[in-house]
């Protein structure tokens, strides 16, 4: 029953993640790219905080490995998490909300070689089928019209590089949760998630503040509507955690698709954008290749 709990971890993970990635699309046009990265962060961690004392009350027999394996693994994650954030938010202002999303789940091929090679995760023949399907529709899904090809290329290039660190971070903070604490997988992506934050916060803040205090000072300014990006934000984050603690990153990065159609329809009630034939074509050839990933 455990070993299956990573689904709807992810479906809630993603469904979150479309909600704090709107939020943090709001906060951009006053704090930038990388003001809005770290709202993400400082407003999620006290939400996240909380769900560590909460969780903490179910398993107070929890055995703690703070060896050199998880910081390891927590350190890359989160540096590759940070860049990625600050890309995707840069690929959705210049290609839209929908195609920006589409774009960053060029993880899940990249999350995928990465286990493989790097962690040696393995999945089915069939699950690659499934990758290779899923890639192709987000490709077909994200490419650009001719009149927007030039400025949206831009864009697929953040899109992508996004991908790549999210790639990273995903089979990083698979293996910082395992190596933290094994015998109780879910304690430890909640923990581990605390952790990354605070890591995060510290640094993008120290960042800030160095280098452009006027954005970290309008971060500030703006807490109230940035509480609920850190609550989506927070929510997210728990669930890739526990579902990556439970399950290798390809099969949860495929079933995360699941955010690009949702975020399409967000795009589409809340910022105009449309929907067309090509895109719906996509999906369907992305749910089909979600299926086969997810499923064998």
């Amino acid at each position: 029953m455990t070993n299956m709990l990573w689904i709807p971890a992810t479906v809630a993970a993603a469904t979150f993640q479309v909600g704090r990635n709107a939020l943090q699309r709001g906060v951009m046009s006053s704090s930038g790219p990388w003001g809005a990265t770290l709202v993400r962060f400082l407003f999620g961690l006290p939400f996240s905080i909380v769900f560590v004392t909460v969780a903490h009350q179910f398993v107070p027999s929890a055995n703690l490995h703070w060896g050199g394996g998880f910081w390891l693994s927590a350190v890359v994650g989160a540096a590759a998490q940070v860049l990625a954030t600050a890309a995707l938010l840069d690929a959705m202002r210049r290609s839209g909300f929908a195609v920006g999303t589409a774009l960053q789940q060029s993880s899940l091929p990249l999350a995928a070689l990465l286990g493989l090679i790097v962690y040696h995760d393995r999945i089915s023949p069939v699950a690659w089928i499934g990758v290779v399907v899923t890639t192709i529709g987000l490709v077909a899904l994200s490419w650009p019209a001719p009149e927007q090809r030039r400025a949206s290329l831009i864009g697929a290039a953040m899109g992508l590089a996004s991908g790549l660190f999210f790639g990273f971070s995903l089979n990083a903070f698979r293996h910082a949760a395992l190596a933290l604490e094994p015998a109780h997988p879910v304690f430890a992506a909640l923990v581990c998630v605390a952790v990354v934050q605070a890591m995060q916060t510290v640094a993008l803040g120290a960042i800030l503040a160095w280098r452009d205090p006027a954005t970290l000072a309008e971060v500030l300014r703006r807490w109230r509507p940035s509480l609920g990006a850190g609550l989506c934000g927070a929510c997210a984050s728990a669930g890739w955690f526990v579902a990556l603690a439970l399950s290798p990153a390809a099969p949860v990065r495929a079933l995360g698709i699941i955010e690009a159609p949702i975020a399409a329809l967000a795009g589409h009630r809340l910022f105009r954008e449309a929907i067309g034939a090509r895109q719906i074509l996509s999906g369907i050839a992305i749910v089909g290749g979600v299926l086969l990933t997810t499923l064998f």
